[in-house]
């Protein structure tokens, strides 16, 4: 059972640590296969919110979606992405994390939309490691969901978002290259911060 006292918002030693690593990119760019790929290499991977949410709300019929009202999917997965970081112990190796905060706001301002200040103060107190694993758009392995629905050229857009995001919140992006997944997976375990 989780000891209230023990959850600290920013949770300072998984910060010290350096061991939360991001890894994000275009929609359809083969992220989630990636992580499960290092999750099967027996690194601890923290799933995406967002899709969490977006499965939530479809499965109740709720209007909390980013295509139908983007401030109120953002609050929920913002949540429990604070959620996800607070209740994660650092330990001996790296921890992934599918997506972060940044990807929300990037969202926001890709989508013309205010960035409330909670969320900017968040991505300044929620810090991972200052390397970030970047999947680029590759056309060639995108498909459509339900729980993505855009075209390619949305996702690239999006995309171009995130990359700006990242770099103002002061992190250094790493893109990984567009290769078979095991060759994927063991680029970024070599990259590492250390």
């Amino acid at each position: 059972m989780l000891d209230e006292d023990a959850y600290l918002p920013g949770n300072p030693a998984l910060v010290a640590s350096r061991q939360a690593v991001v890894l994000t990119g275009c929609s359809g760019g083969g992220k989630s296969t990636l992580l499960g790929a290092l999750a099967d290499r027996g690194y601890a991977a923290c799933p995406e919110a967002g899709r969490q949410i977006v499965r939530e709300q479809m499965h109740l019929g709720g209007g909390a979606l980013p295509w139908t009202d983007a401030t109120q999917f953002v609050a929920l997965a913002a949540s429990r992405t604070m959620h996800l970081f607070n209740t994660t112990a650092p330990g001996e190796r790296a921890i992934f994390f599918d997506r972060s905060l940044v990807d929300l706001t990037s969202f926001l301002e890709m989508k013309g939309l205010d960035v409330p200040a909670y969320l900017r103060r968040a991505v300044e107190t929620y810090r991972y490691a200052p390397s970030v694993f970047v999947t680029p758009p590759w056309r060639e392995i995108y498909v459509d969901e339900a729980e993505r629905s855009k075209s390619f050229e949305d996702a690239c857009r999006e995309y171009d978002a995130l990359v700006e995001g990242y770099v103002a919140a002061g992190y250094e992006l790493v893109e990984v290259p567009k290769a078979a997944v095991a060759e994927r997976a063991d680029f970024v375990i070599a990259n590492l911060p250390a």
